[in-house]
């Protein structure tokens, strides 16, 4: 696969130039070399791709939905197909290892061939509904939301990408995909695949750029129906208010600060296995990575032991045989490694790791900390990197109060071989997903999924729940309908 030194947009079927005409460099996150000059879109360029968006609305709303899932099973098998191409791309621009590139576009194929079965016959259900009223007969239909804007994140490009596009589409909506600055060209990968696969022009559209500039341009335009965003808070509340005005329908999913609980009578090895997946996977650039692993006290040193040596047998690299690859920029690699010397400075002692690998490329060592206050900064932000702190709770109750302290709730994990334990977390930790001697991360795509408080606006997806924010729901009454001859028809 030849990956291009140029990346352009994708705008009614075809690759076109930025307005502005200008471009910023996208780098190698394994090398640090410049890996292709992007495109740097502006307001132009917004307005042209929801002006292709939404001429084809009204072909693409009208067409059945058998057609429409026919042309996403197209593309699901594309994407099958040239698996090594599209995981090639995903670990250029990410510095993931391969093999873990392959399972995202896996996953990616997973979540089409959901959407494009059980999506499309949940789409076409009507609901039934029973009235007070004589004669009448009403049900609920689904119908397209419009014009949206899918702004995709950076940490899994792919299945960030599949998430949103397959029940966008699905549900007759035309869309404008934002692709992250850092991963560029998988959305015109997705954009060709899709013309291949039938789909009419200008139905999936791509911008590249900046978000304050390509991305607040889509959003703040009252053509643009819905935002789908996955990314950051600060990005997420931004998107709230220029859309406020309109009242468009917003979908935030906005990170985590996910615990990861482990109990007196945990097995202690198999939960510093998983613990040590839920924190370090991609590098612990996933919102829901395990980034605050809360130990009850009578083990707290035997987990710490135990989760140690685990952690020092992690190997960091883009090769096959490595665990987790490079930090997606040098910005990113920066101010992880700010946020563990600040956190140094305020009390934490390191562990293990808290450095930049030697070498090109933007690695960190798997990194460590403890005896730091859960009301630190570094015990609250979302630092996206692999490091995570061990705490020492008291109790299960303690164990529960600081899982709780968080503004971020999205997942969290209990280990325990106690049933009422696991009860009781689940009912009263806040979050959106609850784990139980699991990992945090790991959703399926049937497995609608999305936080609370920082974490997101309540919204859900994949899963059958992701249809009601791409579909809007239609209450429909028939009265009695006379017909000729006087015949009368409910």
């Amino acid at each position: 696969m030849s990956y291009p030194k140029k990346i352009v947009h994708w705008i009614g079927d075809k690759e076109i130039d930025s307005k502005g005409k200008k471009f910023f460099a996208k780098h190698n996150s394994a090398t640090g070399e410049v890996l292709a000059e992007v495109a740097r879109g502006n307001h132009e360029d917004a307005k042209a791709a929801i002006k292709w968006a939404e001429s084809a609305y009204g072909v693409w709303a009208g067409t059945p939905v058998a057609k429409r899932s026919k042309i996403l099973l197209n593309l699901a098998l594309l994407i099958h197909k040239r698996r090594d191409e599209l995981a090639e791309i995903v670990a250029i621009e990410s510095g993931k290892p391969k093999k873990i590139a392959l399972q995202e576009v896996d996953a990616a194929v997973k979540c089409g061939l959901f959407f494009v079965k059980e999506g499309s016959r949940i789409f076409n259900a009507r609901e039934k509904l029973v009235s007070a009223t004589a004669g009448r007969k009403v049900e609920l239909v689904r119908q397209p939301t419009g014009v949206g804007a899918l702004i995709t994140p950076f940490n899994n490009p792919s299945t960030g990408v599949a998430w949103k596009l397959f029940p966008a589409l699905l549900c007759g909506n035309t869309v404008i995909v934002k692709s992250h600055e850092y991963t560029p060209y998988i959305a015109i990968w997705y954009a060709k695949a899709l013309q291949e696969a039938g789909i009419p022009a200008g139905v999936m559209n791509v911008v590249q750029g900046l978000g304050r500039e390509a991305g607040r341009a889509l959003v703040k335009d009252e053509r643009v129906t819905f935002v789908s965003f996955t990314g950051s808070f600060a990005t997420g509340a931004d998107i709230l208010k220029n859309t406020a005005e309109r009242l468009a329908k917003v979908s935030i999913e906005a990170g985590g600060k996910n615990p990861f609980v482990v109990c007196d009578d945990a097995d202690l090895d198999r939960a510093a296995d998983i613990a040590v997946d839920s924190a370090f996977i991609d590098a612990g650039q996933r919102c829901s990575a395990a980034s605050r692993i809360i130990v009850s006290a009578p083990i707290y040193d035997e987990f710490k032991k135990i989760f140690l040596e685990k952690v020092s047998c992690l190997k960091v690299g883009v090769t096959d045989d490595c665990d987790y690859g490079a930090m997606i920029s040098k910005k990113r690699m920066n101010f992880v490694l700010r946020a563990v010397d600040t956190a140094t400075k305020r009390g934490a002692k390191v562990l293990t790791g808290g450095k930049r690998l030697d070498g090109q490329g933007y690695f960190i060592e798997p990194t460590v900390l403890e005896n730091l206050s859960m009301d630190e900064q570094f015990s609250q932000e979302e630092i996206f990197g692999p490091a995570v702190v061990l705490y020492r709770a008291k109790d299960f109750q303690d164990a529960l109060r600081l899982a709780n302290f968080s503004r971020f709730k999205l997942s969290g994990a209990i280990h325990t071989k106690s049933a009422k334990r696991a009860q009781d977390f689940i009912q009263r930790y806040v979050s959106g997903v609850v784990r139980v001697n699991g990992p945090t991360h790991g959703s399926e795509p049937h497995m609608p999924f999305g936080g609370v408080g920082l974490s997101g606006n309540g919204w859900r997806e994949p899963g059958s729940k992701a249809l009601d924010f791409y579909a809007d729901w239609k209450q429909v009454s028939y009265e009695r309908i006379v017909l000729k001859k006087g015949r009368v028809k409910i």
